[in-house]
């Protein structure tokens, strides 16, 4: 029931669904398995949704036959569950009161309840998307409209969720209290753009407005759009490592860019464990930015040894360990003549699991690097993520299980430093409280029920 993903909508444009498409684009990274635009003419919803990239889902016919002036779109990648067309968002279900779909990031921590407690009343449910849990909530309430609907069921849901619904005659936007996953505003003329990153707000040339705040639900509809806050003020919880890997460079993410945080992570990194070498090399592309930084403050000139297949998906996000291995392969190779003989330093986002790094560091051996230094510009991801990251069990973190010096000799690295969690969070542009750290430090932001760490584990 985990997934990282991505979600764009809008409201009031006679080009809703080719928007929307264009909006999923530019948010394909948070994605690659499935894809899906549910719209909506104020009088009927039309729905497309398949297995693959938005490219291949998607064409001038398809896009056609989606109908209407707003429409909300998702990328969608499972982290565990089942990878099937049925658990592809928007997820649509039609009750007494019309139709309904959602889309959903992040991962609802108290799934395993609301899912008993909803099939003890009487609910049939679908899928295995914790998603699904939120709309039956909602159909089930007695309220009068859907403002008090989501003022009823949204307590009820705990963990992460940033959400669009849409029904006939109004688009939903709604972040969490913690405000875990990124969700911001943007205006197109007169029309409303909802977007997990403003990446996709530049793609359609809509201006930002500001963040969906943590806990706020704004209803946009043929009046506008109106701000409800439901709920009382809780402890902020942005995920850092949007910033350290997810998000896109040129986005804005918690009205931070992405670009320059991590470039001030790099130089932190630089400060904290200088290395004399010949040139600062990245892994391309999310290590990039981290090594301009790193090579800035260190003096010490850059260099491209590695180049990208820009052909082959981003390899953290591949749905297996065969397909994240065999990409490796071939998503970078080498420069022989820059490398050869070369004392170099590798600038890498995170280590996870190790053996992308392993594949890495021997193709550069072989190419003939005299010396391989890595920098981590993250601390070791010791502990699991229970909010919609790929990694939510212990044994698939190498740093949980290894000390440094062991990483370092099973990666095959002359030195391996990681950036340290104050540098970490003091390259950040926002105040350090307002971050979660769980995958560093192990203090989550929440309790999490041990029935729900089981069924993790049994992934």
């Amino acid at each position: 029931m985990k997934e990282y993903c991505g979600l764009f909508g809008i409201y009031g444009h006679n080009e809703a669904s080719m928007l929307t498409y264009l909006g999923l684009y530019a948010l394909q990274h948070r994605g690659e398995e499935s894809c899906g635009i549910t719209s909506s003419n104020g009088k009927r919803i039309y729905q497309h949704k398949a297995m693959g990239l938005v490219s291949d889902v998607f064409d001038e016919s398809s896009l056609k036959k989606l109908k209407g002036f707003f429409a909300i779109g998702h990328v969608r990648y499972s982290t565990t569950g089942t990878s099937s067309l049925k658990n592809a968002q928007p997820f649509v279900i039609n009750y007494k009161r019309g139709a309904i779909a959602i889309a959903h990031n992040g991962n609802i921590t108290n799934s395993l309840e609301l899912k008993d407690k909803l099939e003890a009343d009487g609910s049939i449910i679908q899928t295995s998307m914790d998603s699904e849990l939120v709309l039956h909530l909602l159909v089930k309430s007695k309220a009068k409209s859907i403002r008090e609907s989501l003022i009823e069921a949204l307590p009820q849901v705990r963990g992460a969720y940033s959400l669009l619904i849409l029904t006939n005659d109004m688009l939903v936007g709604i972040r969490d209290p913690y405000g875990f996953r990124p969700l911001c505003i943007g205006k197109l003329e007169k029309s409303y753009v909802l977007a997990s990153e403003t990446c996709a707000l530049d793609l359609i040339n809509a201006k930002y407005v500001r963040d969906v705040e943590p806990g706020e639900i704004v209803v946009i509809n043929k009046n506008g759009l109106e701000s409800i806050k439901p709920f009382s003020s809780s402890q902020k919880a942005f995920c850092i490592f949007e910033f350290i890997y997810f998000a896109r460079p040129d986005s804005n993410i918690f009205t931070k860019n992405v670009y320059l945080t991590r470039k001030r992570l790099g130089q932190t990194l630089a400060k904290e464990y200088p290395v004399d070498a010949d040139f600062i090399m990245p892994i391309p592309d999310s290590g990039t930015y981290a090594a301009i930084g790193f090579s800035e403050e260190s003096k010490t000139p850059i260099e491209m040894g590695l180049i990208r297949n820009h052909y082959i998906g981003r390899t953290f996000i591949q749905p297996s360990q065969y397909k994240r291995d065999f990409k490796v392969k071939i998503k970078l190779n080498p420069i022989k003549d820059v490398l050869k003989n070369k004392k170099i330093v590798i600038v890498e986002d995170s280590i996870v699991r190790g053996t992308t790094s392993r594949l890495r560091v021997n193709a550069l051996r072989e190419a003939g690097a005299k010396e391989i230094h890595m920098r981590v510009s993250c601390p070791p991801l010791i502990s699991p993520c229970y909010y919609g990251i790929d990694f939510p069990t212990k044994k698939e973190l190498i740093a949980s299980r290894y000390s440094i010096k062991e990483i370092a000799k099973f990666i095959g690295v002359d030195s391996l430093k990681y950036l340290s969690l104050e540098g970490m969070l003091n390259s950040m542009m926002l105040p350090k409280e307002v971050f979660c750290t769980a995958c560093f430090t192990k203090n989550y932001p929440e309790k999490i029920n041990k029935r729900f760490v089981k069924k993790a584990l049994e992934k």
